[in-house]
């Protein structure tokens, strides 16, 4: 089979994030855009002895805009990259952690994942592309900044002359040296979901009368959906919602909050709730958790799914720890402590949950931007999250509701909310934060309101793991009584810069766990204004989005 060396040229501006290399797509269909960033890709990976050479490589994505064409430029490249195997989700589909369970199942050497997670797709939406390596997690820094460095000098490209197989075609096809297998992209990960929880007692809940439904948003988690919840558990057709993935997720935007699935929030809020709602992203890997009656935040969920974990088989004889993001709440510190297991706050980035993971020293992982999921693969996953809500449900026989109200009784409430300020100029959101870096020596001691603090940082991390440092990762301060207020940039948008404020309150009397969650965080919402001078250097006076 010809393999054909395609000259090119660097265009400078492929540094990948947290989530990989994310752009509007008509960045991506430039000439040779995508080609030049899986060439460094397959060059890094090489470099750090898990690239071709006959290894495993899987290629998946979210089925978003543009990328059944990516799919196959992928195949084609790795097969010119000396990949042995090549495993591909039908049609090019795979969620991301259905990818990692490939990667890990098959003993892969990586992947490559392509998605924008909850951005918006479309021909004018978002487009991203990622390199997962062998443990199934997002690449490590060191192998993001090889692979940057690469696209700053790359020259060429390989590529195999034969078109990539049918994608729509499962099974073995040959391609050049290389065998391409194009695999059900739903079947391993729902075998391993009833590996890890009681589908008989969900399923008999079910049978009994507990009501649901799922919000797939048009995205990648409606086969996924339809399979586990309707075929295997036997909730009845039409337990999933917007189940159908499409390239523009119906021309939404794929993430689960109380704005953009408002749909189905209206629905649990109203008077035929069923008992149980959620809903996933663009990509799978987040979640929304809602009961009749009461959505339940992700910093809440991540704690209490860490306490209840225990009634599914996987993890019935406990946890070895915890592991949150800096600005998810401190919920879960209180479940750690209780139950005497180690608690690690993180970066913001699943990849800095796969070294603890990896070392046994957690289970359940979680972000406030609402991923969570365990050690049973290397991402976050909503559908994970979703059945383990649903196995405590079938065990405890409460309500959502009944089992938040409980969870708070035994550890207290935290009020919590973070707010999204998008597309702000980038540099009027670097003067801010570099403006409160500035102050933070002389915050500590200061009273606000009724507020006293008692500690400011700019957050770095050790991981203690392998020794790596990451620095800058966003400022805290922390209030006396538990309070606190962060500020971050994140790096997840495309176009200018996205400020996220989390406000977060603790309440440990009973008797105040019914507040108004904005009346609880007023005072906050009023300090991070004036701290951050949010208002004078940004010139906003309320943020765009509210989780």
């Amino acid at each position: 089979m010809p393999i054909r060396t395609v000259a090119t040229k660097p265009y400078g501006d492929q540094k990948p994030g947290t989530s990989g290399l994310r752009k509007k797509v008509p960045h991506f269909q430039q000439e040779n855009y995508a080609q030049n960033f899986i060439q460094a890709i397959f060059d890094a990976a090489n470099a750090n002895a898990g690239g071709g050479d006959g290894r495993t490589l899987v290629i998946g994505g979210d089925g978003r805009f543009f990328n059944a064409e990516v799919v196959r430029i992928a195949i084609r490249m790795a097969a010119a990259n000396g990949y042995a195997r090549i495993v591909v989700g039908q049609n090019g589909i795979l969620s991301t952690p259905a990818a990692s369970n490939l990667i890990r199942k098959r003993g892969a050497s990586g992947g490559i994942i392509l998605s924008a997670s909850h951005n918006p797709g479309g021909p004018n939406g978002d487009f991203g592309i990622k390199y997962n390596v062998g443990n199934g997690g997002p690449a490590p820094e060191g192998v993001t900044a090889d692979i940057y460095t690469r696209t700053k000098t790359i020259a060429e490209y390989r590529i195999v002359e034969e078109e990539a197989p049918d994608l729509s075609a499962i099974g073995e096809h040959r391609l050049g040296d290389s065998t391409v297998e194009i695999v059900d992209p739903v079947a391993d990960y729902a075998t391993l979901m009833e590996t890890i929880f009681d589908f008989d007692k969900i399923r008999a809940a079910i049978a009994g009368g507990l009501t649901l439904r799922f919000d797939a948003m048009h995205a990648v988690t409606g086969p996924y959906a339809h399979e586990i919840l309707e075929k295997r558990l036997g909730a009845p057709a039409g337990t999933v919602l917007n189940g159908k993935p499409s390239e523009d997720f119906g021309g939404g935007h794929p993430d689960p909050n109380v704005v953009w699935a408002a749909p189905l929030v209206d629905l649990l809020m109203g008077p035929t709730a069923p008992d149980f709602g959620a809903a996933s992203d663009g990509d799978g890997d987040r979640n929304m958790i809602l009961g009749r009656g009461i959505v339940v935040t992700p910093s809440d969920s991540l704690a209490i799914l860490a306490a209840n974990a225990h009634l599914a088989p996987a993890y019935r004889q406990g946890i070895a720890g915890i592991a949150r993001s800096m600005p998810t709440s401190q919920a879960a510190d209180r479940v750690a402590k209780k139950l005497g297991v180690g608690m690690y706050e993180t970066p913001t980035g699943w990849k800095f949950f796969g070294n603890l993971l990896d070392a046994g020293k957690v289970t359940i992982c979680g972000e406030e931007s609402a991923g969570t999921g365990s050690d049973h693969v290397r991402e976050k996953d909503g559908l994970w999250a979703v059945l383990l809500w649903l196995n405590i449900l079938a065990v405890r026989g409460a309500s959502v509701a009944e089992i938040a109200a409980d969870h708070w009784r035994t550890y207290g409430r935290t009020y919590y909310q973070r707010h999204d300020f998008e597309e702000v100029d980038a540099a009027a959101a670097e003067g801010l934060m570099e403006s409160l870096r500035d102050r933070l020596a002389s915050m500590s001691g200061q009273r606000f309101g009724s507020l006293i603090v008692q500690e400011a940082d700019d957050f770095s991390y050790r991981d203690p793991v392998d020794g790596s440092v990451s620095t800058g990762q966003g400022v805290r301060i922390v209030f006396s009584g538990g309070s606190r207020i962060v500020f971050r940039l994140s790096g997840t948008g495309t176009v200018g810069a996205t400020l996220r404020v989390y406000l977060e309150r603790y309440e440990p009397d009973p008797a105040r766990h019914d507040l108004a969650v904005e009346d609880a965080l007023a005072e906050l919402i009023g300090i991070a204004d004036s701290v951050g001078e949010i208002r004078q250097r940004t010139g906003r006076t309320q943020p765009d989005v509210r989780t």
